[in-house]
């Protein structure tokens, strides 16, 4: 049995089909997804609160322990998204559960997020990972606030998204310390670049061509799967493409999900 299996995870379901989840970011939790509710008509949304955000329970640790105990809360058959952390999340689940997870769907999201200092690899500074880490232990809600508006930033609806999206956020409770602390240190080390060569499902990658945490020169620079692979750049938005635009965002996915 895996550590955390004891966990409790919270999971928002719509809907009848064949199964749609979607995995939140760092700091938020699933209620970021309820714009999409009724979004995907032949799909069952699942939007699961990551363990320690929202009413989901700690578990574990490491990216390995999130992994196994959201599997043990999910459908056996679905395509798996992830939005930023929560594509990090869903694509090691698909490494490791090539069974389960029939396709994959990543959203501004990057398989290395920190720059490293002996590559050109596009990532976020350490500097900024760090100040994020210092910052949370004196005043959470601000911090995640903070995070919200680098997210919308760059977005002609930047002021608008940033408070909707907070709305929502604080809908349910702030996440667990241990558990923001954790995302970080997975954001800052967890490299799946070696690993993205056996990834053998279709994978429909998102961006935001103003995206500030994800940049747009991530795309060029990732490494080529197993399988079929597609890149849907929505060219306004930053880095919450299905929040700030939600058309653009909805139709590329259901088109790629028809083809499937």
């Amino acid at each position: 049995m895996t550590q955390g299996s004891q966990a409790h995870i919270h999971i928002d379901t719509h809907g009848t089909g064949k199964n749609l989840v979607i995995l939140h970011g760092w700091g938020m939790n699933a209620a970021v997804f309820t714009p999409l509710k009724g979004a995907f008509p032949e799909y069952r949304l699942h939007c699961p609160d990551l363990p320690g955000f929202g009413h989901s329970t700690m578990a574990g640790d490491t990216l390995d322990h999130w992994v196994d105990t959201l599997m043990q809360a999910l459908p056996e058959q679905m395509v798996l998204a992830g939005w930023s952390l929560g594509g990090l999340v869903a694509t090691r689940a698909a490494l490791r559960y090539p069974d389960r997870v029939n396709a994959l769907i990543t959203i501004a999201s990057s398989p290395c997020f920190m720059a490293r200092d002996d590559e050109s690899w596009p990532g976020i500074p350490p500097q900024v990972l760090s100040q994020f880490g210092a910052e949370l232990g004196k005043d959470l809600a601000k911090t995640i606030e903070r995070f919200l508006a680098i997210q919308a930033m760059g977005s002609d609806t930047a002021r608008e998204d940033i408070k909707r999206l907070r709305d929502l956020v604080l809908s349910r409770p702030l996440p667990q310390q241990a558990a923001l602390d954790q995302g970080l240190t997975m954001l800052k080390d967890v490299d799946l670049r070696p690993e993205l060569t056996n990834l053998s499902q279709p994978w429909l990658r998102v961006w935001g061509r103003l995206d500030g945490l994800v940049p747009k020169r991530v795309m060029p620079a990732m490494p080529s799967p197993a399988g079929a692979c597609e890149d849907l750049m929505i060219a306004k938005a930053s880095h919450a493409p299905f929040f700030s635009h939600p058309t653009e965002f909805v139709t590329g996915v259901k088109d790629w999900l028809s083809r499937l």
